[in-house]
């Protein structure tokens, strides 16, 4: 009888810290903080619930080929972060290449992305978020966007692409400023980052047959093949297009300008954004002398901080609970110092 007794205690006291666990994090769905083109752009914000006036954040720019997922897919790395980690964590969506008709084109993903963190960085204290203690971290599509903010953040004119120096116009703005002005105020400078299995080299990779169905994302997308900038638009004759939404060719000197530190990991069977790829990016920032450090974790594939199960055979409580330790880590020696 004792025993039974014990062990209905027991159970009661899992059930009660279970419940607990799940009130740790407040949860806001499908905030709005844009519509270009009449497109809505939504964010989550996770809040931990331990009392404390102000926390660090964490942006995250889901993965996927710039053709497929949205910010649900990094629903359970939210959680865990914002939990475990005590951050408050912004899951963001952007436009994806197949969406408004398969016309987007990835200069414009780029803008959703810059103005995406702008937003962030406007109104994040609403929600218990410290703006000048501010992480970026994406996989894979979205390691390639984080990098993006990081070395193409100060390219940033109204009339974006248009002009013959490729610029950026954020699809959300703060109020009263242009896109010059947030550029010389450096406005989407970060005090950290994270790039997981990211991708770095849109130029390569559409000379590798990135626009063509070959790609299996495009399937995935449900879409046809196409530019990244339109079929009127090709790598061959417009190089200096693809190359201007590639991070790898942007990695400045620390004298020129100092990124902030980077985490940058990747799995060691990856074979979508390989070792190799991750490796060459981190051996341009350390010839810049600037901030870095790197990880290849054993046995594991691409997308391990996915939600659940995926085609890579990667599972999120299987293979994300080493990296996830890690990115806190960093995150706590970054932004909690």
């Amino acid at each position: 009888m004792r025993n039974t007794i014990n062990l209905l205690m027991a159970l009661m006291l899992g059930v009660c810290a279970l419940s607990a666990a799940a009130a740790e994090v407040k949860v806001h769905k499908g905030i709005e903080f844009a519509k270009p083109d009449n497109f809505p752009l939504t964010l989550d914000i996770y809040v931990p619930q331990t009392g404390k006036k102000s926390y660090p954040v964490l942006v995250i720019y889901h993965g996927g080929g710039w053709l497929v997922n949205n910010n649900s897919i990094m629903n359970d790395l939210s959680n865990k972060i914002a939990r475990d980690g005590e951050f408050v964590v912004a899951n963001m969506n952007y436009r994806l290449l197949v969406d408004q008709g398969n016309t987007v084109k990835m200069n414009q993903i780029i803008e959703d992305v810059f103005g995406g963190l702008l937003w962030v960085k406007d109104h994040i204290a609403e929600y218990g978020g410290d703006p000048s203690r501010i992480a970026v971290t994406g996989d894979s599509a979205g390691g390639h966007l984080t990098t993006m903010i990081l070395t193409r953040g100060r390219q940033l004119e109204s009339d974006g692409y248009a002009g013959d120096s490729l610029g950026f116009k954020p699809s959300y703005l703060p109020a009263g400023k242009t896109a010059e002005q947030v550029a010389k105020e450096d406005g989407l400078k970060v005090q950290a980052a994270i790039v997981s299995y990211g991708a770095f080299d849109l130029y390569k990779a559409a000379q590798g047959g990135f626009e063509s169905p070959s790609n299996m994302f495009w399937k995935f997308g449900n879409a046809e093949a196409r530019g990244l900038f339109g079929n009127e638009i090709n790598v061959k004759d417009h190089a200096d297009y693809y190359k201007a939404v590639s991070p790898i060719y942007f990695v400045p000197n620390a004298s020129e300008y100092k990124l902030p530190p980077q985490f940058v990991h990747v799995g060691s069977l990856d074979k979508t954004t390989p070792p190799e790829s991750a490796q060459h990016y981190v051996d341009l920032l350390k010839a810049g002398k600037q901030p870095v450090e790197y990880k290849v974790y054993p046995n594991k594939n691409h997308a391990y901080l996915d939600n659940g199960c995926n085609w890579a055979n990667s599972c999120f409580d299987k293979d994300a609970a080493w990296p996830v330790d890690d990115m806190i880590n960093f995150l706590n020696k970054t932004l909690k110092n």
